[in-house]
C-alpha cells in the first residue's frame, strides 16, 4: 500500500468510516408485531400480557385434561356452547402464568386425577370413558362430602370449577349467556299511551314524527 492511501485509511478510520474490502454480512433485525393496546390498557399491561401470551405453561396432556374438565363444568346447552368453545382453556393458561402461586396447585391436581383415575380404572383421566370421568368427577365435587382420600381431588376440582366460571362468565359467550348488555344509552318513546289516556292528553302529530 502506498503510504498516501495508508494515510488516507487512518483517516477514515478516525471518523469511523474505514470500509472494508469484503462487508460484513449484518443480519436484518427480527419480524417484530407492532404491540397492541386494548382499550383501558396502558402500555406495559399490554408489553406484560404479550410476554405472558408467548410463554406456556400446560403440556398438550395438561391442557387436554383442563378442556375436558372444563367442559364437565360448564357444557354446551341450547342457551350457549361449552366452556372451551369459550375460549376457558386459554384463559386458564394465561392465569397460570399471570398467578404462578396457582400452578403447583393446578399441575398436582392434574397429576392427583390422572393417578387416582389409573388405580380406579386402569387409565389416566382423559383416556377414560365419559362414565368413569363423571363418575370420578361426583367423588370430588361436593367438598363436604368427599371422603378422607378424595379431599386434594375435591380442592383442585374446586380451583378448577372457579376459574372455569371465572373464564366462561367474563368471555364474550357467557355474558351473552347471562343477557349482561352494561351500560347503553336507553331508547324512550314517550310517555305510555295509558297514561297519556288518563290524564285526557296526546302527542302531536309534529311530536310523533320528530326524530324520524
Amino acid at each position: 500500500m502506498k503510504r498516501r492511501d495508508t494515510l488516507k485509511a487512518f483517516s477514515l478510520a478516525g471518523f469511523g468510516l474505514a470500509v472494508s474490502p469484503v462487508e460484513a454480512a449484518v443480519p436484518a433485525p427480527p419480524d417484530v408485531k407492532p404491540l397492541k393496546i386494548p382499550g383501558g390498557r396502558q402500555k406495559f399491561e399490554a408489553e406484560r400480557d404479550a410476554k405472558l401470551n408467548a410463554e406456556k405453561f400446560f403440556t398438550p396432556h395438561e391442557l387436554q385434561t383442563v378442556t375436558v374438565l372444563s367442559d364437565i363444568i360448564i357444557p354446551a346447552d341450547e342457551r350457549s356452547g361449552s366452556a372451551s368453545q369459550a375460549g376457558v382453556p386459554a384463559f386458564i393458561e394465561f392465569m397460570m402464568k399471570d398467578q404462578p402461586s396457582n400452578q403447583t396447585p393446578m399441575r398436582g391436581g392434574i397429576r392427583w386425577l390422572d393417578n387416582t383415575c389409573v388405580k380406579r380404572y386402569g387409565k389416566q383421566f382423559v383416556l377414560c370413558t365419559k362414565a368413569q370421568q363423571i363418575d370420578m368427577i361426583e367423588q370430588i365435587a361436593y367438598p363436604k362430602l368427599a371422603k378422607s382420600d378424595m379431599t386434594q381431588g375435591a380442592s383442585f376440582f374446586s380451583m378448577m370449577r372457579n376459574m372455569t366460571a371465572t373464564g366462561f362468565f367474563t368471555s364474550q359467550m357467557g355474558v351473552k349467556d347471562i343477557g349482561y348488555v352494561g351500560n347503553v344509552p336507553n331508547q324512550w318513546d314517550g310517555v305510555p299511551a295509558d297514561v297519556l289516556k288518563q290524564y285526557n292528553l296526546a302527542y302531536e302529530e309534529r311530536e310523533l314524527t320528530q326524530g324520524k
